[in-house]
C-alpha cells in the first residue's frame, strides 16, 4: 500500500524552523499499529493522521497517542488547503480524543479553537524536578499545575534561554510535560516559553500548540489581555498567537509550510 505523506514546519513561515509534523491523509481510518509504526518512521515529534469518511483526526508521538496537539493539527490544516480540500475562509471541525476542534483556513495563517487548559495554583513545589530543570526555588515566580503537566513562570527570560536540563534524571520521575515560562523582553512578544518532555520521548519541543492553552490563560490573567503573542524559545523557535474566547475556548494562530511530500510504502 502507498500512502501520501508531509512533513510540514508549522507555527513559522520559513523552513527548518518553528515545529515539524508528519501528516498523512487516507479515506478510512489506519489501524493504530500501523500509525505508531509511521510516526516512528517519520521520528519527528507528532506525526498527524486524518480519516476523511469521518473527519477523525489522531496524532502519534514515535511512542505514544497524544489527546491534543497544537502544531499538527495546524500542519493537517495547511496540507487540506494545499490539496484544496478546504479553501480560504473556510472553517472545518475536526473529531479528536479532545472533543470537536474548529479551524478556520486564513490567507496567511489558520486559527484553531481549543479547549483552554484548566489551571490548578495550590500545586506543592517539586524542588528535585527544579534542580534537574537547572533552577533554584528563588528563580521561580510561580508553580502551576494543568492536567499531568506543569507550567513554571521564571524571574526572566535570559534564565529560560540558559537551561539545560538534566533529561535523564527528569525520566526518572514522573511526569508528562514541564512548561517553563517568561515575561519577554520585546515589545512585540508578551511572554517566552521551553516545553520539555522527554516522559512521552521528546526531550524539547520545538513549538507546542496545546502549552500555549495553559499560557494563554496564565498570561491573560497576568497581563490582563485576552489577545497575547507568544514565542517558545527552543532551538527552532516559533511564533504562536492566543486570544481567549468565549466558552472555555483559546484561539491558537500560525502558519506553516511544507518542506517535504511524497509517498510512503507500507
Amino acid at each position: 500500500m502507498k500512502l501520501e505523506i508531509y512533513q510540514v514546519d508549522s507555527f513559522t513561515n520559513e523552513a527548518f524552523t518553528g515545529n515539524p509534523a508528519g501528516v498523512c491523509i487516507t479515506e478510512h481510518p489506519l489501524d493504530e499499529s500501523l500509525m505508531f509504526s509511521i510516526a516512528a518512521e517519520m521520528a519527528v515529534s507528532e506525526t498527524a493522521f486524518l480519516s476523511l469518511n469521518d473527519f477523525n483526526l489522531r496524532w502519534f508521538t514515535p511512542e505514544v497517542e497524544v489527546n491534543l496537539c497544537g502544531h499538527g493539527t495546524l500542519a493537517m490544516a495547511h496540507i487540506l488547503k494545499q490539496k484544496g480540500l478546504v479553501v480560504i475562509g473556510e472553517s472545518i471541525v475536526f473529531e479528536t480524543l479532545s472533543g470537536p476542534l474548529e479551524v478556520t483556513v486564513g490567507e496567511h495563517d489558520i486559527d484553531m479553537l481549543f479547549p483552554t487548559a484548566e489551571l490548578e495554583f495550590d500545586t506543592l513545589v517539586n524542588t528535585v524536578l527544579l534542580e534537574l530543570l537547572g533552577l533554584k526555588l528563588s528563580d521561580v515566580v510561580s508553580y502551576v499545575q494543568f492536567g499531568p503537566k506543569y507550567l513554571i513562570e521564571i524571574k526572566n527570560e535570559d534564565i529560560l534561554r540558559s537551561l539545560s536540563p538534566n533529561f535523564d534524571g527528569l525520566n526518572e520521575l514522573e511526569g508528562r510535560g514541564v512548561v517553563v515560562t517568561a515575561k519577554s523582553d520585546f515589545s512585540h512578544v508578551d511572554f517566552v516559553s521551553r516545553h520539555f518532555a522527554p516522559w512521552v520521548g521528546i526531550n524539547e519541543d520545538p513549538v507546542t500548540g496545546s502549552a500555549h492553552c495553559a499560557l494563554a490563560v496564565y498570561w491573560a490573567e497576568k497581563l490582563n489581555k485576552v489577545a497575547l503573542k507568544g514565542f517558545q524559545a527552543s532551538k527552532r523557535g516559533g511564533f504562536v498567537g492566543v486570544e481567549l474566547m468565549p466558552n472555555k475556548k483559546v484561539k491558537l494562530t500560525g502558519s506553516a509550510i511544507t518542506v517535504i511530500e511524497g509517498v510512503i510504502h507500507v
